[in-house]
């Protein structure tokens, strides 16, 4: 009995869940941020790289033309994740984008899990973009830095880069010095940095669509030279599987957007301006995007591009040097944005887990003159910088993904958790296996949930991630019996999607809940669970490497959480503060968490008088402190 209790309250203790009791307005942070600055600070950390480097990448190496295409797959996964994202903001405006929304729907140990992997994402996309612009930079001196740093302080350790990048150290620190002084400067110039990186965008939509060939887009298979792996020409040269592959790779061109729902504390009229932001900003981003791959390959062919600096290339074939420069510039600002957009979220993130207790509470002091988290900035600082510093682009590029496509998996699973989440205040429920049967088609059509009709949709998409991990790895490791249509791997293929199918329909005949939001996902439950496809899907395309590495960041996490945050959690302080009913669930002064029972698990227990059990109008989940 006594080993049951403690295992009991381990569960209760990883499975707490945050009460959401107030909508951000007393934040220590400063409310300064605009629209317009939202969606600067979208756009600019998210247009960099991508328009630099990648487009030209996987035109030459995956899809060809068709690179178009490749980014149009990639926007619509992204725009999923970006209108999940949207719709938690506009529930919940506060700091820590997916850490605070796990947090509030599933439980501590998984909020904390998401939490440290949004840490590793921005650390890893802050030091990547920081090296990127350190090797730009290196590429138009002729690689002079690179070779002498090589020739004097050459580094031989293979999980190392060839050489310290003192260059890249330095430029992560001195903006997590902006950062820390004020919000409000460092959004400021990122605004004007994204402007002239929009404009140096529009020159190059100019220049290069001058010299634009449509033949370029149906080059015949006999015109490509000897010796070069140009496909079959045309089009798609290589394939419907190269133009995904390119989309798998086109999709990190759109991580970013996500730093828009980290600012709940620090913008105006969040629920508003943070969805609407999102949008826009992915709006521009595409067609930014879409525009420069048109012109890249139209005015030169796919196989003839550079897959490091396309557009120098580009302008250096056409003889026209000015426009090389104003492009090589516009690169140099592009990736200073993105750095920014990539280290603004972090000491947010650490300031909103320190602030519950389950990581160093040190991490959450906001300086009294600049209203910024100063420790958690500087400290985030020098991680990235270090990490810049001793790791070479492609290291850090194929660490940064896996934080990002998790945390994404999360956000659309708890848009499903919170849609289809019983918030009644008198529940009871005969669990039979023919209720069950029938409230898994909603025979009895109820129009609100219950608490089986809750637990039929939170079973589901354990089993529909399940099922997507069974057709992904069917894709991974039958991919050439899939290609020859071998039967049996086929009928699996089906078996399993019908399945997956039936899910989505089972989930969609569950009673949603009926709050008002300011902005809700359309089309639940079938874009949510299309996110969670999509993500699992790139995840299975990363390396053993990769997953190691990863492996290695999460159990630091769960050292520090469980020898620390466990025990300093404000949420576990306040349980211990407050009566437990006899199911160990914990029984709040004012109401009651919403899935308090008493023993028999049949019977609501409540302090709240019967005449006044409504919940907060600012809030759809917390109960009025009236």
């Amino acid at each position: 009995m006594r080993q049951g209790g403690r295992l009991d309250r381990f569960w209760i203790a990883l499975t707490r869940k945050k009460r959401n009791e107030d909508d951000g307005s007393d934040s220590q942070l400063a409310r300064v941020l605009s629209l317009l600055d939202l969606t600067g600070l979208g756009v600019g950390s998210t247009l960099g790289l991508g328009v630099y480097v990648l487009a030209g990448s996987v035109a030459y190496e995956q899809a060809g033309p068709a690179v178009v295409i490749s980014f149009l797959v990639a926007a619509v996964a992204s725009a999923i994740a970006a209108l999940c994202y949207a719709e938690f903001a506009a529930r919940v405006p506060k700091a820590g984008s997916a850490y605070i929304y796990s947090y509030v729907s599933i439980g501590e140990f998984a909020a904390f899990t998401i939490g440290w992997n949004l840490i590793l994402e921005y650390v890893i996309g802050t030091s990547s973009v920081a090296r990127g612009m350190s090797g730009y930079i290196d590429e138009l001196s002729g690689n002079k830095i690179s070779t002498a740093l090589k020739e004097t302080m050459g580094m031989n350790v293979s999980f190392l880069s060839d050489y310290p990048d003192f260059f890249s150290f330095v430029v992560v620190l001195i903006l997590a010095a902006l950062l820390a002084y004020g919000v409000k400067e460092s959004t400021l110039l990122n605004n004007i940095f994204t402007g002239v990186n929009l404009c140096v965008i529009g020159v190059v939509l100019v220049a290069g669509g001058m010299n634009c060939d449509p033949a370029n887009w149906n080059i015949k298979p006999e015109d490509i030279p000897e010796g070069i792996d140009g496909g079959v020409g045309g089009f798609a040269p290589y394939g419907f599987a190269g133009i995904m592959a390119g989309a798998a790779k086109c999709f990190y061109g759109f991580v970013g957007f996500d730093c828009i729902a980290t600012t709940g504390e620090e913008a105006k009229n969040p629920s508003r301006n943070i969805p609407l932001a999102i949008v826009i900003s992915l709006i521009i981003i595409f067609l930014a995007y879409f525009g420069i791959s048109t012109v890249l390959t139209m005015a030169l062919p796919y196989y003839l591009q550079n897959p490091d600096a396309p557009f120098p290339h580009l302008f250096n074939q056409l003889e026209w040097h000015a426009i090389k420069w104003i492009v090589s510039i516009g690169a140099i600002f592009a990736l200073c944005t993105s750095l920014l957009g990539a280290m603004f979220p972090l000491p947010r993130v650490l300031y909103a887990m320190s602030s519950d207790g389950i990581i160093y509470k040190k991490l959450r002091t906001v300086h009294p003159k600049t209203q910024t988290p100063v420790f958690s900035t500087i400290l985030a600082g020098l991680l990235a910088a270090t990490m810049a510093m001793l790791f070479n682009l492609q290291q850090l590029i194929d660490m940064m993904s896996i934080g990002t496509l998790m945390a994404y998996t999360i956000v659309a699973v708890s848009v499903l958790v919170l849609r289809y989440e019983d918030r009644t205040l008198v529940q009871s429920t005969n669990v039979t296996i023919p209720n069950v049967f029938r409230q898994l088609f909603n025979v009895d059509k109820l129009q609100n949930p219950t608490t089986l009709s809750s637990s039929i949709v939170k079973f589901g998409i354990c089993v529909f991630a399940i099922l997507v991990c069974a057709v992904c790895t069917i894709f991974i490791v039958a991919t050439d019996e899939l290609a020859e249509a071998y039967p049996g791997t086929v009928a699996a293929v089906c078996v399993l999607g019908a399945f997956m199918i039936l899910l989505i329909i089972i989930t969609a005949l569950q009673p949603t809940e009926s709050t008002k939001l300011t902005f809700k996902v359309p089309l639940v439950p079938l874009l949510p669970m299309l996110s969670v496809f999509f993500n699992l899907y790139l995840m299975f395309q990363l390396d053993a490497g990769t997953w190691v590495r990863f492996a290695i960041w999460v159990i630091i996490g769960y050292i520090i959480y469980f020898t620390y945050g466990i025990k300093h959690s404000v949420e576990g302080a306040m349980a211990k503060e407050i009566p437990v009913n006899g199911n160990g669930v914990t029984v709040l002064k004012n109401g009651i968490d919403n899935n308090a029972f008493d023993g028999s698990h049949d019977k609501f227990v409540s302090t709240v008088p019967a005449e006044n059990p409504r919940r907060s109008s600012k809030n759809s989940y917390s109960l009025n402190n009236e």
